[in-house]
């Protein structure tokens, strides 16, 4: 079989004349010869193979600079290639679409023909905080008040400093009225004045090229949501229903790796870099925004902030168990710190857990 003309082999590639000269500018799929006078281009059929990809990949929405890199390797390579392209699609999809709920439900929240009306909601809350068995002293933060839920988890020569001045810089949210549409934009403001308390404390103490400041969750309370914000990879978990779900995303190396294909979350668990962060405040890490949400709540719903000091040592079925059977959040607090020492204790470990209650009817 010959030479395929521009037509044809569009026709056979799916893929437009327009765009074939423009990957042919680009160095992408060059043609297997040029008519020194008419400039036509003419193509193999073997070349078939790579158009038909790179029109694939085009469907994906995968750049022209990433296909070039797809297009160069292996098979395998390629493949993992596209595993990691679309992890990545995902998760920011999910992110837009936690982004287009919230802007439903908020501008839905400002229209009072759209807004249900919703018996009241309260919360009861515990926090406790525990150096663990093996560490000197203790660089995490936990606060629980009647808006405020927080867990900071510091890092570096500074990182108790850092971490309790990351709380600090959100507990003026327990005062200010906030109404329900400026939650996220209240709560992204607090996180800059987070930031900068967190970079005045970590050169304290800590060498000029060394690495200090904290992880970041907490959750601000309505009345009727939750905001959150996270950074780093302390974790946010909801007990709904009997199941236990994780509501958070870890910003570490490791997670990453898992979210690329690259790792099983079974071989994550054991990596000699899963607390790498890739996330956080402080001086040494890059600035970087943190996410951003808001949750809808039930009567009944029981929320868990723990620090990676509970989450590295205790199964997560074993974290279920404790807060299904623990009937108020100081037990639940206490066995859950409990549990973390009897695993060795390794590192600080922190808790917060807040009940959901509809508001008792005052007579």
């Amino acid at each position: 079989m010959g030479l395929l003309t521009i037509g044809a082999f569009a026709k056979a590639s799916r893929l437009s004349p327009k765009a074939l000269r423009l990957y042919d500018e680009l160095g992408l799929l060059t043609p297997a010869r040029v008519d020194p006078v008419t400039g036509y281009r003419h193509y193999a059929p073997e070349q078939l193979d790579r158009a038909r990809l790179v029109a694939w990949l085009r469907r994906l929405g995968m750049p022209l600079a990433r296909i070039q890199r797809v297009c160069a390797l292996d098979a395998g390579s390629a493949a993992r290639e596209v595993r990691a392209f679309w992890a990545q699609v995902e998760a920011d999809t999910a992110a837009r679409r936690d982004l287009a709920t919230f802007l439903i439900d908020s501008l839905a929240r400002k229209d009072p023909a759209m807004t249900p009306a919703t018996r009241p909601l309260e919360i009861r809350y515990a926090a406790l905080s525990d150096a663990g068995l093996v560490r000197e002293g203790n660089q995490d933060t936990a606060y629980a008040g009647s808006r405020l839920l927080a867990v900071a988890d510091g890092f570096g020569a500074a990182g108790a400093p850092a971490s309790s001045a990351a709380v600090d810089a959100l507990k003026y949210l327990e005062t200010d009225s906030i109404p329900a549409g400026d939650l996220l934009n209240a709560l992204e403001d607090a996180v800059d004045r987070a930031r900068q308390a967190v970079c005045g404390t970590a050169g304290a103490g800590a060498r000029p090229d060394e690495e200090a400041g904290t992880t970041l969750t907490a959750m601000l309370w309505t009345g009727s949501q939750l905001g959150l914000v996270h950074i780093g990879d302390s974790r946010v978990h909801l007990l709904r229903g009997g199941e236990l779900f994780q509501i958070t995303h870890d910003h570490t190396v490791v997670q990453s790796m898992v979210d690329e294909g690259r790792l099983s979350p079974e071989e994550a668990a054991s990596h000699p870099q899963r607390s790498l962060l890739l996330r956080a405040l402080g001086r040494g890490v890059d600035d970087v925004l943190p996410d951003l949400r808001l949750h809808d709540v039930r009567a009944g719903d029981r929320y868990l902030l723990c620090s990676d000091g509970l989450s590295a040592v205790v199964p997560e079925a074993d974290v279920g168990r404790v807060l299904a059977r623990s009937p108020r959040p100081e037990e639940a607090v206490r066995e859950l710190v409990a549990l973390a020492n009897e695993a060795g204790g390794p590192d600080n470990v922190s808790c917060v857990v807040a009940d959901v209650l509809a508001q008792r009817q005052q007579s």
